[in-house]
């Protein structure tokens, strides 16, 4: 067990020959935090298919990841608490690789008493005994004995990003499709329709008034050269002219710009639109959590404020077909509630009841669905067992349906906000998807909103192609 506090030798109390040590495994999170803190992104340390290549054919830790640990030891054991640190040298004689057991010893060599000078070698060795770094510590020894309580290191965890990834690259490996973008007239706008064209993912049409575009684009910044613009008079006009393009082929999906979300929609599903179909529409965040194992879809918190039982079905296979499209081949999807058992008093457990009963018979296609789940037994292996819950679904969901907006809207924005997601929203239902972006989503929010829609359009075009 650690001390629970700090002890220091004093100059006159130290001994040549001395000496102390400190083991650690290195982690790749201890590579990953390392560099976040250094700013040393060198790829031989963080990406494993450039240290493939690499001299020694995997991903090495930074050499002063060794060297810190150096200044762990004279800073907390020899000499300890007091030790002025005057220099180092250093040589790296191995590398040293994730999972790697590294002992650094420092071994007092010689005392110069005019100034507490205090010479120290350091070595570093592997598991196996090998020396993987050496060299000659100079530091100023304490004149007096210091006992300090040992500082309470605070928690840290790492959050990665890289759900989207494979979406993007696969999205990036299709052929351009046209996007119409509609009503952008914010620079928010202009620069996300601008950003998604400059990623490689959708060629923009912007559809709107032609002078507040530019007006936007110039406070953007940004160039409007090469980028088609659908001159129209406001808002509501833009939306009807997107739905007749995309019905004409002219565009594969849209893009909601500066106007309201319920005027875009308005225009989608009015009858007579071309894009209306039999399925209710509804709105999909597709999340990446940084504590969670694979994607996530939060449905619905967008659109459907009190959803039906049939209205919930729709939501289900709408988030189910994107998951399908994607290349999960049986989604699990959890119906969420306050509580795992079924109560009249709460509706919302025999609406998540029916849904279970309506997949086992077929009315929801393509996926296994559960509930009534509780938001920890749906997501923690953990809880689900506690629970005592046999089920394929819980504690590994890939879509959590909520029972209605508030909470769908609720839990999407706490796993934003408290749990570092990120959140890539779509509307699915109508027959091409529909990105939906808020101004305060990140850059890689849009690319990912963007490259999910052109995947979804691009799929089912192929799917449509290949039925003929």
């Amino acid at each position: 067990m650690e001390d629970v506090s700090l002890r220091n030798r004093t100059f006159d109390e130290l001994v040549v020959g001395e000496a102390a040590s400190l083991v650690r495994i290195v982690g790749r999170d201890d590579i990953d935090l390392f560099a976040a803190v250094s700013g040393d992104v060198n790829p031989a340390h963080l990406d494993a298919a450039f240290a493939a290549t690499d001299l020694f054919g995997h991903i090495v830790a930074h050499g002063m990841w060794t060297g810190a640990l150096v200044s762990a030891v004279l800073g907390t054991k020899l000499p300890g608490p007091g030790t002025i640190y005057l220099g180092q040298d250093l040589k790296f004689r191995r590398p040293v690789a994730p999972g790697d057991t590294i002992t650094v010893t420092v071994t007092v060599r010689e005392k110069r008493p005019e100034k507490r000078i205090v010479l120290l070698d350091t070595i570093a060795t592997n598991q196996r005994g090998d020396e993987v770094l050496t060299g000659t510590a100079t530091v100023i020894a304490p004149a007096s004995t210091i006992e300090w309580p040992r500082s309470r290191l605070p928690e840290v965890s790492l959050r990665r990003h890289a759900r989207y990834d494979s979406f993007v690259k696969d999205a990036r490996g299709l052929p351009t499709i046209r996007v119409a973008v509609v009503h952008p007239c914010s620079p928010e706008a202009i620069l996300a329709a601008v950003e998604i064209r400059d990623a490689g993912l959708l060629e923009p049409l912007l559809i709107g008034p032609e002078a507040k575009i530019r007006a936007a684009a110039e406070a953007a910044k940004v160039s409007l050269d090469g980028i088609a613009i659908e001159s129209v008079e406001h808002s509501h006009a833009a939306a009807a002219r997107a739905v007749e393009l995309v019905v004409a082929g002219q565009a594969a999906t849209l893009m909601k710009g500066s106007l309201h979300t319920d005027e875009l929609l308005g225009a989608v599903v009015a009858p007579g639109s071309g894009l209306r179909t039999e399925r209710r529409i509804s709105h999909v965040y597709a999340m990446d959590v940084p504590a969670y194992a694979k994607p996530l879809i939060v449905t619905d918190a967008a659109i459907n404020i009190q959803p039906t039982l049939e209205q919930k079905r729709d939501i289900v296979q709408n988030a189910v077909d994107l998951l399908l499209l994607l290349g999960v081949e049986e989604p699990l999807v959890a119906a969420l509630a306050a509580v795992e058992t079924v109560s009249a008093r709460m509706p919302s457990t025999l609406d998540a009841a029916a849904l279970a009963v309506m997949a086992a018979r077929g009315q929801i296609t393509g996926a296994r669905v559960d509930g009534p789940l509780a938001f920890d037994n749906a997501i923690s292996p953990d809880a689900a067992r506690i629970k005592g819950l046999a089920s394929p679904v819980a504690g590994h969901a890939d879509i959590l349906l909520a029972p209605d907006l508030e909470a769908g809207n609720m839990l999407a924005k706490q796993l934003i906000y408290f749990a570092g997601a990120d959140a890539a929203g779509l509307v699915l239902g109508a027959r091409v998807p529909i990105i939906l972006t808020s101004r305060s989503d990140s850059l890689k929010v849009r690319i990912a909103s963007a490259a999910l829609a052109k995947l979804v359009a691009s799929r089912r075009a192929l799917k449509g192609a290949m039925a003929l």
